[in-house]
C-alpha cells in the first residue's frame, strides 16, 4: 500500500493559510468512530467530548457553480467525471457555516445542538453489515500494506457488498488501483482512460456509480 501519510495533504493545507491544527486521517479513524462515510463530513463535539450532531454533510458556504476550467488534453473520463461532480447537492450548503457560527455563539442553547437521543437517532444504528462491513474495510488495509494487493481486493469488494453507501470505502480501494503516475489519477477513480477496463478488479467505479444514483444521491440528505 501507497504509504504517503499527511504530506499529500500539505499542498492544500498552506494554499488555505489556516491557522489551526490540520489533522490527517490516515487510519480511516473518522469512518469507524463517527461514522464518516463521504467527504466533506463533520461532526460537532463541544468541550466537555460529548457529540452535538453526528456526522453529515458539511460545507461551509455554497460553491460557486462551473468550477475551475480544465486543461487542454484533459481525458474525457475525467472531464465526465467532473461534470458529474459539479452537478452534487450540497444539501446543508446554503446555511452550515451560520449554523456553526450561532453554535459557537450560543454553545448548548444553539437551536443546531441535538440531544444524546436526537443525535443515535440522526447516527442509525450499526448492524451487523456495517459492523462486518467495516472489518471488511480493515483487513483489505491490512493487507494492502503488507503487499497482497489481490488479497486486498477481495476484502474491498465484499466491503463494498455489505455497505453499498459506503463512498470511504470504495473511493480508498479505487484510488489505489487506479495508476498513479498519473498526475489526476486519483480523481477518476476507475479505469484509466486508454484502458478497456477487462483489468478493473471492482464491479463500479465513481463515474459509474454517480451516473446510476444520480448526483442529488451522492450525499444522504440531512436538515439543519
Amino acid at each position: 500500500m501507497e504509504t504517503l501519510g499527511s504530506e499529500p495533504g500539505r499542498p492544500f493545507v498552506e494554499a488555505a493559510g489556516v491557522e489551526h491544527p490540520s489533522l490527517v486521517d490516515t487510519g480511516h479513524l473518522m469512518g469507524s468512530l463517527f461514522g464518516v462515510i463521504n467527504i466533506p463530513n463533520a461532526v460537532w463535539i463541544d468541550e466537555n467530548g460529548l457529540i452535538v450532531r453526528p456526522a453529515e454533510p458539511a460545507w461551509p458556504k455554497p460553491r460557486k457553480p462551473g468550477g475551475a476550467s480544465l486543461p487542454e488534453g484533459t481525458p474525457q473520463r475525467l472531464i465526465d467525471t467532473m461534470a458529474e461532480a459539479r452537478n452534487i447537492v450540497a444539501w446543508t450548503a446554503d446555511e452550515y457555516g451560520d449554523a456553526v457560527r450561532d453554535w459557537a455563539a450560543h454553545g448548548s442553547a444553539s437551536r443546531y445542538v441535538m440531544s444524546p437521543d436526537e443525535v443515535l437517532a440522526r447516527s442509525g444504528a450499526r448492524d451487523s453489515f456495517t459492523s462486518s462491513a467495516a472489518a471488511h474495510f480493515a483487513l483489505a488495509e491490512h493487507f494492502e500494506h503488507i503487499g497482497d494487493h489481490q488479497k486486498a481486493v477481495e476484502y474491498f469488494r465484499e466491503a463494498h457488498r455489505l455497505a453499498p453507501r459506503n463512498w470511504t470505502y470504495k473511493r480508498q480501494a479505487w484510488s489505489i488501483e487506479g495508476d498513479m503516475s498519473h498526475p489526476m489519477a486519483r480523481l477518476w477513480q476507475g479505469p484509466a482512460p486508454d484502458s478497456d477496463g477487462s483489468d478493473w478488479p471492482y464491479e463500479s467505479d465513481w463515474l459509474t456509480e454517480i451516473r446510476e444514483r444520480g448526483a442529488r444521491n451522492y450525499y444522504r440528505e440531512t436538515h439543519l
